[in-house]
């Protein structure tokens, strides 16, 4: 008896350590915070898909096709499921089809058709783009509203990422950086528009973007972490204040 309360108690262990190591960095960008408008929950989705497709592009370009796998699979694991019910309503085709399929021809390492596959899937992001885009009477500003959601959800995957100062899941890192990446897209895209209002913010915003950029490098996760969490929440936090200042 006493031998199989000791094997019960052995494998409840090694569950809970399972659990903890399992690569749950999907799951905590993709939780939607509360209360978001519907246009803005939609368009940080069509962001965060970015942000995996901007990683998983630059490992396959590296023929880091392991790597990318999960880039291109969290799309269709994670949020597309959320967004289902709602690629009508912004006139944007199904395309969860075209996620499946980028995601098979990355496992399957086919350099040749990969560029085919990524353009179907940025054909309908493109299409969410135009479907939102017409629903909104200050497009540069609700760009930066969504970009700066976006940008929320990167301490927490770098959270996830780091322990003890040591980056012990590299996809967390590179999940955050993907969503910093496309958050700083977002923002330069409207930049002339911002700072014809407001250039000061603009430059505070790039200023905070610049640092965790630097931080963010390299798609390959350093071992030890440049910063820590607390680090990165802060910059986060003062970009979003900068950008208060515009929304």
């Amino acid at each position: 008896m006493k031998a199989r309360t000791g094997f019960w108690l052995a494998l409840g262990a090694l569950i809970a350590i399972a659990a903890m190591l399992a690569p749950v960095t999907a799951q905590v960008a993709a939780t939607p915070p509360a209360a978001l408008p519907q246009d803005v929950a939609f368009g940080r989705f069509i962001a965060l898909i970015r942000g995996h497709l901007l990683i998983g592009d630059e490992l396959a370009s590296q023929r880091q096709w392991d790597a990318a796998h999960p880039h291109f699979s969290f799309p269709t694991e994670e949020i597309y499921g959320i967004i289902r019910e709602d690629v009508r309503t912004y006139k944007t085709p199904p395309f969860d089809g075209a996620l499946k399929a980028l995601a098979r021809t990355v496992k399957a390492h086919n350099a040749k058709q990969y560029p085919k596959a990524r353009q179907k899937v940025e054909d309908a992001l493109a299409a969410a783009d135009a479907g939102l885009k017409a629903r909104q009477a200050n497009w540069p500003r609700f760009v930066v509203v969504v970009a700066i959601e976006t940008l929320k959800a990167a301490p927490d995957e770098y959270d996830d990422a780091v322990a003890n100062g040591r980056i012990v899941r590299p996809i967390g890192y590179r999940t955050a950086r993907g969503i910093i990446l496309q958050a700083d897209r977002m923002i330069e895209s409207v930049a002339g528009e911002i700072e014809a209002n407001n250039a000061a913010a603009l430059s505070d915003m790039r200023a905070g973007f610049a640092q965790l950029k630097q931080s963010f490098a390299s798609v390959i996760a350093p071992k030890q972490a440049v910063l820590d969490d607390s680090a990165v929440l802060g910059t986060v936090s003062r970009i979003e204040l900068a950008a208060a200042k515009i929304m």
